[in-house]
């Protein structure tokens, strides 16, 4: 990205979410590592040890703040807070979520999706409506990190397959009305991510799973076979997809999709055919009766 091209990170104040580990750890400690004011929060502050270790050895300082994105009193205090330290919020990087933990939709139940939907999704809507204000007055930034099972399902993961598709619908809807008001709207789309605790059927024991998956165990045995080799040949490491997300929140004019690697972009060519939503965007803004910036 040549300076033309890219925003100066100096002054500007980033949040980030889910920052205990993973990408939004990465995320949180590249970003200062290139000049935001960076503040970093998760659910429990006493989980930050990770994140307070990475940013010593970078060599860099991250203000480390309490966000459940399920709470929205903590989620409006946070927001508030950061208002008052800064004074303005120039980037909001939604990144706090859970994997899924049920094998299949008969075997699993209502609360379990809610809850997943309750993290995955209506987590992002609640923090992106709170920071809205805040990003409308610096003409800022709005990243989320999503997936490719937001694009493309996949088998035994419909809890999380849900969220992520309702998150690439709802930020599709939002970015160019967010676009008509100075903020820009982007979704980062990592594939396989082996370092970070989302992979396949991550915290939880194979064989359980198979106990109880019912009637499906021998189709959910053959899957997890078959798709092992496949993704840890597909994986790319956290750091990796914050440097993508960093750029992204410091393009001039990012796309609305941005897929975090190669693999990724091929595997959503594989269904879409305007892989980084500049089409559909270029549509929107036509309805709005605006033309391409």
């Amino acid at each position: 990205m040549s300076p033309a091209d890219a925003v100066d990170p100096a002054g500007r104040v980033l949040l980030v979410t889910g920052t205990s580990s993973g990408i939004g750890l990465a995320t949180a400690v590249a970003a200062a590592r290139a000049g935001y004011t960076t503040v970093a929060t998760l659910r429990d502050p006493a989980r930050a040890g990770a994140l307070r270790a990475a940013a010593e050895a970078a060599g860099v300082t991250v203000d480390v703040r309490r966000l459940d994105v399920t709470d929205p009193g903590s989620v409006t205090d946070c927001l508030a807070a950061v208002r008052h330290a800064y004074g303005r919020l120039d980037a909001l990087v939604n990144n706090a979520g859970v994997a899924n933990s049920d094998p299949t939709l008969e075997m699993s139940t209502d609360a379990a999706l809610r809850a997943n939907l309750e993290v995955n999704f209506f987590g992002v809507a609640t923090v992106s409506r709170a920071a809205l204000p805040l990003l409308r007055a610096a003409g800022g930034r709005l990243v989320t990190v999503g997936s490719v099972h937001g694009v493309v399902g996949q088998p035994f993961n419909e809890a999380y397959c849900a969220a992520k598709f309702a998150v690439e619908g709802f930020l599709e809807a939002l970015a160019p009305v967010a676009a008509a008001h100075g903020v820009r709207v982007s979704v980062v789309v990592p594939g396989f991510v082996p370092d970070t605790r989302f992979g396949i059927f991550p915290d939880v024991d194979r064989t359980t799973l198979r106990a109880a998956s019912g009637p499906y165990a021998p189709t959910f045995t053959d899957y997890l076979d078959r798709l092992g080799a496949g993704w840890e040949s597909a994986g790319q490491p956290a750091h990796e997809v914050a440097e993508v997300v960093v750029r992204t929140l410091r393009a001039r004019r990012p796309p609305f999709r941005v897929p975090a690697g190669a693999w990724a972009a091929d595997y959503l060519a594989a269904k879409l055919a305007d892989p980084d939503g500049s089409t559909v965007q270029a549509l929107a803004r036509g309805w709005l009766g605006r033309p391409p910036s």
